[in-house]
C-alpha cells in the first residue's frame, strides 16, 4: 500500500512576466529572422528553457566577439552592461533587448542618481549578471557592491558625500532589509528607491513559500542552481520553519526515503521554471506515493510585459 502524501501548492509560482517576456522574444526573434539567433548569456536562468531554446535555433554566448558580423544578438532578461552594448555596436550585431523592465528600472535609477551627484550603494551577489549589468551602467568608483550586513556595517566613504542605494531585484526580502537598516543606521540621509527594486514576482513567491514552509515537513523548490531567485526561495522555507527543503534542478537526486517519512510536503518554482518541471516532479511523486493536492494562493498575478513593436 503506498504511503499518502499531501502536497501544498504555493501560488504564484514559477514564470514571472520578464521571464515569459524574454522567452518570448527569443521564440518571436527566430520565427521572424529564422535560425539561428544569438543570444548574449542565457536568456533566462533555467536549463529545461535554454536546451528547449537551442532546439528551435537560439545560440547562446558569453563573449559577443563569438557572434557573426550582423547577425541579431538577444540581451538576457538579466540586462547588460554599456560596454556590452558598445561591443555590439562595434561588431555591426543588431540589438533586441530582452532585459526585463523591472531590471531596467534600477539602470536607469542608478544612472539618474550618478548625474545627482550621489554615490551609489548596490545590494547583491557578486557575479550575478544583473549585478555585473547594473554596476555596468556607471563609471568605474561610482558604485560599490555590497553583498551581506558585515558588508554594511564595515563599508567606508567619505562623509562629504551624497549616498543612495538600489538593489538586485532577485533578493531575499527579509535579508535585503536587515542590510538595510545597517545601512540606514549609519548614513541617516541616504536615499532609497522611490520603488523598491525587488521585483513583485520575487516578493510575492518569497510571501507564498513563507506562508505554507511552517506547515510542511518539507519543502521543494523547482528550479536551476544559477537562478538567484529559486535558491532564495530554498533560504526562505528554512528561515520560515521548514529546515528539510530543497532545490530540484536537472541533475538532483530526490530524497525519496525523507519523502517517505512525511505526511505534508511544500512545492514551488523559481520565477524562471516551467509549470511543466512542477508537473513532472509531482507525477514522478504520484508514481511512489497517494497524492493530494491543495493549491494555496496569497495573491493573484496579472503583470504582462509587451515585446518589442520590431518583433510583433
Amino acid at each position: 500500500m503506498k504511503k499518502e502524501i499531501h502536497i501544498t501548492l504555493a501560488e504564484p509560482r514559477g514564470f514571472c512576466a520578464g521571464v515569459d517576456r524574454a522567452i518570448t522574444i527569443v521564440e518571436k526573434a527566430l520565427e521572424k529572422y529564422g535560425a539561428p539567433i544569438y543570444v548574449r548569456h542565457e536568456v533566462v536562468h533555467n536549463e529545461f528553457v535554454i536546451e528547449n531554446l537551442k532546439r528551435k535555433g537560439a545560440i547562446f554566448v558569453e563573449d559577443m566577439e563569438d557572434i557573426p558580423k550582423g547577425s541579431h544578438v538577444i540581451y538576457s532578461a538579466h540586462g547588460v552592461s554599456k560596454l556590452v552594448r558598445k561591443k555590439a555596436s562595434d561588431f555591426n550585431l543588431v540589438p533586441i533587448d530582452a532585459t526585463c523592465p523591472l531590471v531596467s528600472k534600477v539602470h536607469r535609477e542608478a544612472e539618474n542618481l550618478n548625474k545627482a551627484g550621489y554615490h551609489i550603494i548596490l545590494i547583491g551577489h557578486k557575479n550575478h549578471p544583473e549585478v555585473i549589468g547594473t554596476m555596468g551602467q556607471l563609471p568605474a568608483g561610482t558604485i560599490h557592491l555590497i553583498q551581506n550586513e558585515d558588508e554594511a556595517k564595515n563599508y567606508k566613504i567619505n562623509e562629504d558625500k551624497k549616498i543612495a542605494f538600489v538593489t538586485q531585484t532577485t533578493l531575499s526580502i527579509d535579508d535585503t532589509k536587515e542590510i538595510i537598516n545597517i545601512l540606514k543606521n549609519r548614513f541617516p540621509n541616504i536615499r532609497e528607491p522611490l520603488k523598491e527594486d525587488i521585483c513583485y514576482a520575487t516578493t510575492n513567491r518569497q510571501m507564498a513559500v513563507k506562508n505554507i514552509a511552517k506547515k510542511c515537513d518539507m519543502f521543494f523548490i523547482i528550479g536551476s542552481r544559477n537562478s538567484s531567485n529559486s535558491v532564495r526561495l530554498v533560504e526562505v522555507a528554512k528561515k520560515s520553519g521548514c529546515l528539510d527543503s530543497y532545490l530540484i534542478h536537472s541533475k538532483s537526486e530526490i530524497p525519496y526515503d525523507h519523502i517517505e517519512n512525511s505526511k505534508i510536503i511544500g512545492i514551488s518554482s523559481g520565477a524562471s521554471a516551467p509549470e511543466i518541471l512542477v508537473d513532472n516532479f509531482i507525477n514522478d511523486l504520484k508514481n511512489r506515493f497517494t497524492i493530494t493536492i491543495e493549491e494555496v494562493e496569497i495573491i493573484k498575478e496579472d503583470v504582462v510585459f509587451k515585446i518589442p513593436k520590431k518583433l510583433n
